[in-house]
């Protein structure tokens, strides 16, 4: 047997994994690893991966032991170093018992651990000693207290309220004047395209930005799992759109030259990259006005 072949080879396999595994990661965390019976407890998961990387995550809509008490919140964005989704499950749990998260998988080498959490009714020690009942305690009477410190606690009490809402009014004004602007998915593609067309950055990077900004749309518009799909796979789910043909094949066009400039087979003209562009943004335009 050739055995320094054999262990080169192994050696590639593993170095192969290793980069492939790279582009994606998955994590899941919980607030609290024990609760109460019916307590809400909060299940957070976090991914990250290439727009062109293959992906095979599922929407959770079950776990064993818990139930989700509303559907999850999503927060989506777009970086040079690729797509970032974090999932918030708000869940609880009416069986008692020491219960596991399973794990969650984004690719075969890319999965979350598994999460312990005690459900428990309270948190009762049957080791705290019992305490016996004490006899009646003689009440002495109270000593009168001057009034002039009802008049100074009255004082300090007074200060304090108005110390706390001048500082209550002070945070009000900073919230206002820095206020958390929530987008939806139709607004946060116009200003991922309208950044994208003032970056004006290299080609690869423009149609990879390009056609990442339309796959995390149709994802949370219309809930088709457009990121982890070949371009071909992709297009075959667009086709019950409600557009146009004309549009589609537009569409269509744009997303396949889109793949051969990433993969250098193709080096696109300005005219090329408008018309990819505008496609792009026809498209979304038609998709939002169709409605859900």
């Amino acid at each position: 047997m050739n055995f320094p072949k054999i262990i080169f080879s192994l050696f590639l396999i593993v170095a192969v994994n290793n980069i492939a595994a790279q582009d994606l990661s998955i994590y899941a965390a919980v607030n609290k690893n024990k609760i109460l019976i019916g307590e809400p407890l909060e299940l957070t998961i976090s991914m990250h991966f290439f727009p062109d990387a293959t992906v095979s995550f599922v929407p959770i809509d079950s776990i064993e032991h818990f139930e989700l008490l509303e559907n999850p919140v999503f927060d989506t964005s777009q970086e040079n170093d690729g797509i970032y989704i974090k999932a918030i499950y708000k869940l609880t749990s009416f069986d008692s018992g020491h219960w596991v998260i399973p794990a969650f998988a984004l690719s075969p080498g890319a999965k979350t651990d598994t999460i312990p959490v005690d459900v428990v009714f309270s948190d009762f020690d049957p080791n705290r000693d019992y305490h016996d009942i004490k006899d009646i305690i003689e009440v002495k009477p109270k000593k009168k207290t001057p009034w002039w410190w009802f008049a100074a606690g009255g004082a300090l009490l007074l200060l304090l309220a108005l110390i706390y809402f001048l500082r209550k009014k002070k945070a009000i004004i900073t919230k206002k004047e820095n206020p958390v602007i929530s987008l939806n998915a139709y607004e946060e593609a116009m200003m991922e395209l309208d950044e994208l067309q003032r970056s004006k950055p290299d080609p690869k990077t423009f149609h990879s930005k390009l056609a990442g900004t339309f796959r995390l749309y149709v994802y949370r518009k219309k809930g088709i799992l457009s990121l982890q799909k070949t371009t071909d796979d992709l297009v075959l789910q667009l086709k019950g759109l409600d557009i146009s043909k004309e549009q589609f094949d537009k569409l269509a066009q744009a997303l396949r030259l889109g793949d051969f400039v990433k993969f250098a087979k193709y080096i696109p003209t300005n005219e090329d990259d408008m018309n990819c562009f505008n496609s792009i943004l026809e498209s979304i335009k038609l998709i939002e006005q169709s409605g859900s």
